[in-house]
């Protein structure tokens, strides 16, 4: 899949075109879970580009870029958190998200993290719970005048670094 879609690190010249792909992924993707207000509060947050590009090169920001397009980004913070994960909404479906999550699950693992944690929003929830991550916290989160819920999710990792070699069983 990643093949398909080739990861990069997110470079500072990015940012104005990944602002714009996360507002239009909020406007457009999440209408069935938010409303107008929520979206606007939401999609406010990377209003101020040299804050937006500080966040995103303040983690393992990872963007895919082709023929041109931005198709979609995704963040790790403290190796162990997807922060952020969007895609444009005319690539939603064809797995960038999921080359992105793969991406960064495998990176939290290569650092040591047991678990991945994210905070999916309620148009994100199925996506993240069909990659095995489960539900433990239901939150409320403050943007501007609106509160935008949301779901803490967890998918533990596969700890190779302590899987022993498959050998005999003696007889």
């Amino acid at each position: 899949m990643s093949d398909d879609f080739p990861l990069r690190p997110f470079l500072p010249a990015d940012t104005m075109a990944l602002r714009d792909l996360f507002a239009q992924s909020i406007e457009e993707l999440t209408v069935d879970d938010y409303d107008e207000d929520q979206r606007l509060a939401w999609a406010a947050s990377a209003e101020d580009a040299a804050e937006f590009r500080a966040r995103l090169g303040g983690m393992l920001t990872l963007v895919v870029h082709l023929d041109g397009e931005y198709l979609g980004f995704g963040s790790l913070k403290d190796n162990k958190t997807i922060d952020m994960l969007y895609v444009h909404p005319d690539f939603a479906g064809e797995g960038v998200g999921t080359a992105i999550a793969d991406a960064l699950e495998k990176i939290a693992g290569a650092r040591g993290a047991k678990a991945v944690m994210v905070d999916a929003s309620d148009s994100s929830v199925p996506f993240f719970e069909r990659r095995g991550y489960t539900a433990v916290q239901r939150n409320s989160m403050p943007r501007d005048d609106q509160w935008l819920s949301n779901t803490t999710m967890i998918k533990p990792l596969a700890d190779s670094k302590s899987k022993a070699p498959a050998t005999a069983k003696p007889s």
